[in-house]
Parts: structure tokens; C-alpha cells; sequence
């Protein structure tokens, strides 16, 4: 998990999973600039049009309440690290890194 949240784009993901996650960062940032030809590269991927609908809905409702926190002011949660992980207690192991 932490290999995934630290750079999914060196996680060793099946390209079709990078293809939805590089979608999905569009959609955040650039929204206006999604277009047919990247729906048709999901479809192309295997995705069907209920799983892409899915994923944008999912994607869309995450950058919403990012947005609506963002907007108000509201704190991280103190148990979150900058990565959204969970933040070890101090008496716990660490980790083991994977070297993958």
C-alpha cells in the first residue's frame, strides 16, 4: 500500500489499471480536456461504459469534497500522514520497505 500511495506510476500496476488511474488525473486537473478518445481508450482496456461511469462518479465526488473541505478550512485528519496513510503509533515496527 505505502509503494502504491508514494507512486502508483511505479507500482508495478497492469496497464489498464495505470490507463483508469491516468484518466482519473486528468479528470482532476484538467477536466475540460477528457474527451471521447480517452473513454474509448478505457473501452479498449476492458472497461465497460457502467465502470467508467463508476469511476467518474467516484473520481468527481472525491475532487467535490476535497473542494468543499479545501473551501471551509477544515483540518487533515491528525491520524493521516501527507499521503493519506495511517500514521504509525510511536511504539509500533516499522514498516519493511519493498524493494520492488
Amino acid at each position: 500500500m505505502t509503494r502504491f500511495a508514494r507512486n502508483w506510476r511505479q507500482a508495478g500496476l497492469d496497464e489498464s489499471l495505470v490507463a483508469l488511474l491516468e484518466y482519473c488525473v486528468r479528470l482532476t486537473l484538467e477536466p475540460a480536456k477528457c474527451s471521447d478518445s480517452d473513454i474509448g481508450l478505457l473501452r479498449n482496456c476492458g472497461y465497460s461504459d457502467e465502470a467508467i461511469s463508476d469511476c467518474v462518479q467516484v473520481c468527481s465526488f472525491f475532487n467535490y469534497i476535497n473542494r468543499i473541505a479545501e473551501g471551509l478550512g477544515v483540518d487533515d485528519e491528525p491520524w493521516l500522514d501527507d499521503l493519506g496513510l495511517p500514521v504509525a503509533p510511536a511504539n509500533a515496527p516499522a514498516e519493511p520497505e519493498n524493494t520492488q
